[in-house]
C-alpha cells in the first residue's frame, strides 16, 4: 500500500506541472491581459503601461514567466498579486478557512441527508416516496445554484427573518451560534447537488446489490432485512458513491465561487472571481492549482477507501 500511494503522489505531481503549464499557456496567450484594463484610459500613457509591463515581468516571454513561476511554487512562493500586490499565499491563507468551513458544512450535509434517502428509494422502489424523490433529485440538477440561492434569501430572510442575508458573522460577533445561522443557507446551496446525485447513485447500487444471489441467500437463511441491509448490502453499495464522493472535493470547491458570490461569503470562491475579473494571474493559476490538487485527491481518497471496502482489493 505504501508503495502504491507513493507512486500516485509522484504521477499526482507530474499531472499537477502538466496542468500547470497548460493553464498558464492559455491565460498567457488570451486576448487582453492585466494592463487592458488601461489601455483605453487617456491619462494612462503608452509610457507608463510599458513601464507597468517592465515592472510585473509581462514583456518577458510567457514559458519564461512561467519556469519563473513554478520556480517560486518549490520554493514555497506564490508571487504577488497583480491588483493588490500582496503575496497570493497569505491572501489564500486569509480566506482558507471560511471556504474549508463552507466545503465541509455542505458534504456533512449532503452526507447526512444523501444516504438516507438513496436507501428509503431504493428500498421502496416506486412508490411515491421514491417517485417523489426523484422528481426532486431531477429538479435540484436542473435548478441554478444561483436561481436556489437567491429563492432561499428571498423566503428564509426577507420574508420569515428566519436567517441572516449574506455575510459569516454579525460584527463583533464570535459565537458558534452566528456562525451557524450564517452558515445554513451557503451549505445548503452548494450541498444540494452533492445531495441529489450521490441519492441517486445509492439507489441504483443499492437496487443492484439487493438483487444478488448472496442477498437472496441471506433472506433464505432468515437473517432480519435491516442486518441485511447493513452489512450485506450497503458496504457493498458505497464503491460507485466513493467515486463520486471524492470527484466531489473538486465540485464543492468550484461550486463555492457561485456560492460564496451570493452570500457574500468571506472565502477563496470571491477572491478567484475577483482575480478572473481583474486578470490577475498569480492569483487565478493558485485557485486552478487548489482545484487541480483537490480532484487528484479526491480520486486517491477514494482508491484507497476501495481496499478498506472490498477486501477483494489490494494494491501493489
Amino acid at each position: 500500500m505504501g508503495t502504491y500511494v507513493a507512486r500516485r503522489v509522484l504521477q499526482a505531481c507530474a499531472l499537477l506541472i502538466v496542468v500547470s503549464l497548460v493553464s498558464y499557456g492559455i491565460m498567457s496567450v488570451a486576448p487582453g491581459g492585466p494592463l487592458a484594463v488601461y489601455l483605453h484610459n487617456p491619462q494612462v500613457t503608452p509610457e507608463k503601461i510599458d513601464l507597468l509591463r517592465h515592472q510585473l515581468g509581462l514583456d518577458r516571454p510567457w514559458y519564461a514567466r512561467y519556469l519563473a513561476w513554478l520556480g517560486g511554487i518549490a520554493q514555497g512562493h506564490w508571487g504577488y498579486s497583480y491588483y493588490t500586490g500582496r503575496p497570493v499565499l497569505e491572501m489564500i491563507t486569509e480566506r482558507l478557512p471560511a471556504t474549508f468551513t463552507l466545503m465541509l458544512s455542505a458534504f456533512t450535509l449532503a452526507l447526512a441527508l444523501a444516504f438516507p434517502l438513496g436507501v428509503f428509494a431504493a428500498t421502496h422502489k416506486y412508490s411515491w416516496g421514491d417517485n417523489l424523490l426523484s422528481f426532486g433529485s431531477f429538479f435540484a440538477w436542473a435548478m441554478p445554484t444561483f436561481w436556489f440561492g437567491l429563492m432561499l434569501q428571498l423566503v428564509l430572510a426577507v420574508h420569515l427573518r428566519l436567517l441572516p442575508v449574506a455575510g459569516m458573522r454579525e460584527i463583533g460577533s464570535t459565537s458558534a451560534l452566528d456562525l451557524l445561522r450564517h452558515l445554513a443557507m451557503p451549505a445548503m446551496v452548494l450541498g444540494l447537488g452533492s445531495i441529489a446525485s450521490w441519492s441517486r447513485y445509492l439507489r441504483s447500487s443499492v437496487l443492484e446489490v439487493l438483487g444478488q444471489d448472496y442477498v437472496r441467500t441471506a433472506r433464505a437463511k432468515g437473517l432480519p432485512g435491516r442486518r441485511v441491509l447493513n452489512r450485506h448490502v450497503l458496504r457493498n453499495s458505497l464503491i460507485p458513491i466513493v467515486t463520486l464522493m471524492g470527484l466531489d472535493l473538486h465540485a464543492l470547491f468550484s461550486g463555492a465561487v457561485i456560492t460564496e458570490s451570493i452570500f457574500g461569503w468571506p472565502g477563496m470562491g470571491r477572491l478567484f472571481l475577483s482575480a478572473l475579473n481583474n486578470r490577475d494571474y498569480p492569483l487565478q493559476m493558485a485557485g486552478l492549482m487548489i482545484s487541480a490538487a483537490l480532484l487528484i485527491a479526491g480520486n486517491l481518497l477514494a482508491d484507497l477507501a476501495y481496499a478498506a471496502l472490498d477486501p477483494r482489493i489490494r494494491y501493489q
